[in-house]
């Protein structure tokens, strides 16, 4: 009998997972539900197997989890899922490392959702899905991406608003930190001189932002108090002047759900290109409203990274990640580019690995 982790990361219309060995880590399983809420299909296969592809019956995260359950229990090879790790996004002031779900945890964490409101209702989803389906003797922890950042200097952390809206949690708190926290694992193990340095790293994919690490710690990120904050995304807009959100209300008559709408969901490269969040589609498609927005991209990116090198007092190193950061080569050598004004540094590319940074958050929990 394998003693196994299984990690769940849910989105609005996807349920990730994957199937780890608690010892060793080896990956035994991985596979995703995409479409939930429409014709949801599970892809899935055997770390060294087959895709395999079925239709979900049912149309929230519940049919999703089970879906994902039948799968694992059609392809045991003799697993004891022992623990299910889920990505949670906003861990808020009291959640700095990642921890077993309970009632209060829960309530915690609801309270949060006007923080994060495209991820946090789906991941407590998942958790309720799989309290549910796998049963309360199985622990389910919480793994938070604003966690890597807590301690960071208040510099960082402030906006420069009167001190009791910090005190009421107006603040920055940062994201993508499994992926920041895998990173600086790599890091440590293949390029120590690095790890001890002034590291950039840049997570950029559907939702994007940059850190500036130093010693695997992290010092600045460009993600604030929500993660529409920062650089342009896929479909999020990043910074925006907060007069223009006044505007968009009173002289445009737009309702808050509506301006929620439009910052997250019709922004980005998305929005200023009319035609895709996808970096891949936008390069190959090459009108002008294409290229404007990838030249826009890789501008705000270099300036950000040069902000973060400001916060380091230099950079050592440049790290890209994510799924454009792995992989559109172009998108990297136009931010890097217009970082050349910072001089010499090492540019990386390290594939992100959130799942498997989560597998050892609960492989630590249950030890």
């Amino acid at each position: 009998m394998i003693a196994a982790i299984l990690t769940l990361n849910a989105g609005s219309s996807s349920l990730k997972f994957r199937v780890f060995a608690r010892e060793s880590l080896a990956l035994l399983a991985r596979g995703a539900v995409s479409r939930i809420g429409a014709d949801a299909e599970l892809v899935a296969r055997l770390a060294d197997g087959p895709e395999i592809r079925s239709l979900v019956v049912g149309g929230d995260h519940a049919a999703a989890m089970q879906a994902v359950l039948d799968f694992v229990d059609a392809h045991d090879e003799g697993w004891r899922i022992e623990a299910v790790a889920h990505r949670i996004v906003h861990g808020g002031t009291r959640y700095t490392r990642s921890t077993p779900v309970t009632p209060k945890v829960l309530d915690d964490l609801r309270e949060l959702i006007p923080l994060a409101p495209l991820h946090q209702p789906h991941g407590l989803a998942a958790i309720a899905a799989a309290r549910r389906l796998v049963g309360e003797a199985v622990p389910n922890l919480a793994c938070f991406d604003t966690a890597f950042h807590a301690g960071r200097d208040p510099l960082f952390t402030h906006f420069a608003l009167p001190e009791p809206l910090f005190e009421q949690g107006v603040r920055r708190y940062g994201f993508h930190g499994l992926s920041y926290q895998w990173l600086a694992q790599v890091l440590a193990r293949d390029h120590p001189e690095l790890h001890r340095g002034r590291v950039v790293a840049a997570h950029l994919g559907n939702g994007a932002s940059l850190c500036a690490m130093r010693q695997g710690r992290s010092v600045d990120t460009t993600m604030g108090m929500t993660a529409v904050d920062g650089i342009p995304m896929g479909t999020r807009s990043g910074a925006v002047d907060p007069g223009a959100i006044l505007l968009m209300q009173r002289s445009f008559g737009m309702a808050p759900e509506e301006i929620e709408d439009l910052i997250y969901n019709r922004s980005g490269l998305l929005g200023m290109s009319g035609r895709s969040n996808d970096v891949a589609a936008l390069l190959t498609d090459g009108s002008a409203q294409s290229r404007f927005a990838l030249d826009y991209f890789a501008l705000k990116c270099a300036q950000a990274a040069a902000a973060m090198a400001v916060s380091l007092g230099g950079i050592d190193a440049m790290v890209f990640t994510g799924g454009i950061g792995e992989n559109a080569a172009p998108m990297r050598e136009a931010i890097l580019r217009r970082m050349a004004p910072l001089g010499d540094f090492v540019p990386l590319v390290i594939p992100a690995n959130e799942e498997r940074m989560m597998a050892m958050e609960a492989a630590a929990l249950l030890a």
